[in-house]
């Protein structure tokens, strides 16, 4: 292979992106040490480059400073703009901003006679050039959730959005709930803050499905607990499992054993003698308070927000998954993985709209 030493080690990109791609599937979490080292690297790089040019006074490199402006105070800060927007998420919004600091302007490397990639364009923006493929990926995704719904029998007008799922199985899914009390939503329960909120809580899922008219009372909730951040691969297990690591709280109880009503367990003998803790001795008009589920509670006693869940959502949510046997999830796109497919593709075959374009004859 026959490409400038700086274009060569722009390679070694490629599996650290493979690698975020993988872990966002399986956590949808990327560690934020992960950037800087990205960000140095690149700017490195096109120190290298710019030296190597010097002096800046031909057309040539003149042409050259202007992709890297255009990839540095446009592709980067449109990361930014995109998460902002609530169109990206932060790991999104890093890796793109990455990116138009790694790959400012279009590489080239001569392999077999061959010139990767092989579909340049006139801009010469290589940053551009992943971002235009990464969206057509995207694009594709709906098409892929709707050919799976398909396989599995679940043909519905919903099927591009969300497919069901075993409301058991929440705990271990990523997305959202694609439904509420009142039928299908855009706006359902974040399954990261469905999480948070059953470990604050100290609870399982299978706790509030087998529960959950005493659950919803907001005095039902004792001591609370670190809500995490609704990771699948942190904190207790929510589903009525144990993790192998999950210590006792309060003397030998597990967390998801805690008590719910200021330290006696649902079973104790009242100090009377005469009745349970769980006796009812409240009406069902002393029941409905202001704050089922102690939702507002919970979104005040966490020192973070949750994923932009509000208390209605919060109760419509849970309202759904303590009734429904199956329910409808809208997985979510890990937008790493089309990055990093659109990375190879960019650097392989070249700009994929670009070359439409061509086809088209419309540039």
């Amino acid at each position: 292979m026959v490409a400038t030493l700086p274009d060569l080690l722009r390679l070694v990109v490629v599996p650290v992106f493979a690698w975020a791609a993988i872990r966002d599937v399986r956590t949808r979490r990327l560690p934020n040490r992960l950037w800087p080292p990205l960000y140095l690297f690149g700017a490195l790089l096109l120190v290298w480059e710019i030296v190597t040019i010097w002096p800046l006074g031909g057309f040539v490199e003149m042409r050259f400073l202007v992709r890297v402006a255009i990839s540095l105070l446009f592709v980067a800060p449109l990361g930014y703009a995109f998460w902002y927007l609530g169109a990206f998420g932060g790991a999104d919004a890093k890796a793109m901003i990455a990116l138009a600091v790694l790959f400012p302007t279009f590489p080239a490397y001569d392999l077999a006679g061959v010139t990767l990639p092989l579909v340049d364009t006139q801009l010469g923006v290589f940053s551009l050039t992943i971002l235009t493929n990464t969206v057509l990926l995207g694009l594709a995704y709906p098409v892929g959730l709707a050919v799976f719904n398909l396989v599995r029998g679940e043909a519905s007008r919903l099927m591009f959005f969300a497919r069901p799922v075993a409301t058991d199985s929440l705990p271990d899914r990523h997305g959202r709930l694609f439904e509420d009390p009142d039928g299908p939503t855009r706006n359902g329960l974040d399954l990261d803050a469905l999480r948070m909120y059953l470990r604050w809580r100290g609870r399982t899922l299978a706790d509030v499905r087998a529960d959950p008219d005493d659950l919803r009372d907001p005095a039902s909730v004792g001591e609370t607990f670190a809500p995490t951040d609704g990771g699948t691969h942190v904190g207790p297990r929510t589903d009525g499992g144990r993790a192998v690591d999950d210590a006792p709280t309060d003397g030998g109880r597990a967390v998801d054993d805690a008590p719910t009503d200021g330290g006696r367990a649902v079973d104790d003998a009242a100090p009377d003698g005469g009745h349970a803790a769980d006796a009812e001795t409240d009406s069902d008009a002393d029941r409905e308070s202001d704050d089922p589920w102690a939702a507002e509670r919970f979104l005040d006693e966490i020192d973070h927000g949750a994923y932009g869940t509000d208390a209605a959502t919060l109760r419509e949510g849970l309202d759904v998954v303590a009734r429904e046997d199956r329910v409808l999830v809208s997985p979510g796109m890990p937008f790493v993985v089309p990055m990093a497919v659109g990375l190879v593709a960019s650097l392989t075959y070249g700009d994929a709209l670009f070359a439409a374009l061509g086809a088209l004859g419309l540039v």
